[in-house]
């Protein structure tokens, strides 16, 4: 079980802030490919995974990054500064 958390127009097209996901998944990849495979709204939300980020237990990671031990998961658009 994984805590998986969505951040600005992520949230906006799912409908969650978070949830808990039961996965088999091993990367970030296979999770986001199990998400997708959900629903629409995760298909669309995760239609371009080139415009996320994502960060393994507060920490910014790439999405080919494993998932062992990973308790939380966060998806988020990049940020600017300033």
């Amino acid at each position: 079980m994984v805590n998986v958390l969505y951040f600005a127009w992520v949230r906006e097209r799912i409908g969650l802030p978070k949830e808990q996901v039961e996965t088999s998944a091993a990367t970030v990849n296979e999770l986001v490919e199990e998400l997708k495979a959900r629903e629409e709204r995760y298909a669309a939300a995760f239609a371009d995974t080139s415009a996320l980020r994502v960060a393994l237990d507060q920490d910014l990671s790439n999405f080919d990054a494993p998932l062992a031990g990973v308790r939380e998961v966060a998806f988020f658009p990049p940020m600017t500064g300033g």
